[in-house]
């Protein structure tokens, strides 16, 4: 293990970056977070404004870190976006780079999502930027999103009864919190996936029992789904997400790895743990 540290984590308000940053101080780094509004700063831990649009800034956040985690923006050009801060992290001199990608990237994929990451891959990979690559599955912490309707005693995806190995993000930040503050990770690509691939009847049926009411999944269309969320998500994030879940209906996303386990020395949480933690989320307010 490396002496504590100095790790710059962007993205780090979002649902991975917030769990990211404990770890990593549980494990003796310095953390750097990267924020964009200067009046919200993250209590505990060194605070860099900087956007990943503005070079210079990424320049200036960068310096004396020994590691970054490199976090999907969300923005329709988030490959470019991560490709300046590999770019500029190449430039600063940057030890290590640990880069969140997706389950299944790859540059031919139908999905928008999974061609932008194997291109950040790709370029990783030209540039020779010591780096390791975290592809983790669909976000149990996705569900949050559903929490109106499932507070309802529903919620519905166009998914049918395909199973997912669904991880919960805690377990991407401790995994990402091994990575960034180990050695022997140089060039590896991690699948990061939950203990078992559940379906999202599986998952209703955990939410019943976890917060004591009934909860039903409703398979939708993808027309249907689309519609739900016209004008709560943009065009182009909307259109992702509905290509996303053709490739989880079609059974693309149901292998379970054990990287989580092999570098936590832990089991992965499942849809009964995720399910138990955030059980009042989910009930009527």
């Amino acid at each position: 293990m490396m002496n504590s540290p100095t790790v710059l984590v962007t993205g780090a308000t979002g649902t991975v970056g917030s769990a990211l940053i404990p770890a990593l101080r549980s494990r003796g780094a310095t953390v750097r977070a990267m924020i964009r509004n200067p009046g919200r700063p993250i209590p505990g831990v060194q605070n860099v404004v900087a956007d990943l649009r503005d070079r210079a800034s990424v320049t200036a956040a960068l310096k004396g870190v020994d590691a970054a985690f490199l976090n999907s923006p969300s923005a329709p050009d988030a490959a470019a976006l991560q490709i300046l801060f590999a770019d500029a992290a190449r430039d600063a001199g940057l030890n290590r780079l640990v880069l969140l990608s997706q389950y299944a990237a790859r540059a031919d994929s139908p999905v928008r999502f999974l061609r932008w990451h194997a291109e950040v891959e790709a370029h990783l990979q030209r540039i020779g930027l010591d780096h390791t690559v975290l592809r983790p599955n669909l976000y149990l912490q996705a569900l949050l999103g559903f929490a109106g309707t499932i507070a309802q005693g529903w919620f519905g995806a166009p998914i049918g009864d395909a199973a997912v190995s669904a991880i919960d993000t805690r377990d991407i930040a401790d995994t990402a919190a091994v990575v960034l503050t180990g050695t022997g990770h140089t060039g590896r690509i991690y699948t990061l996936t939950g203990p078992r691939a559940v379906t999202h009847g599986q998952i209703a049926q955990a939410l019943s029992a976890a917060t004591g009411r009934d909860i039903a999944f409703h398979d939708t269309s993808a027309d249907q789904f689309t519609a739900a969320l016209t004008g709560i998500l943009p065009p182009w994030q909307l259109d992702g997400l509905v290509e996303d879940y053709a490739h989880y209906a079609r059974g693309e996303a149901a292998e379970v790895h054990t990287s989580v386990p092999d570098l936590t020395g832990r089991p992965a949480r499942d849809i009964t743990d995720f399910a138990r933690d955030f059980a009042p989320a989910f009930r009527p307010a």
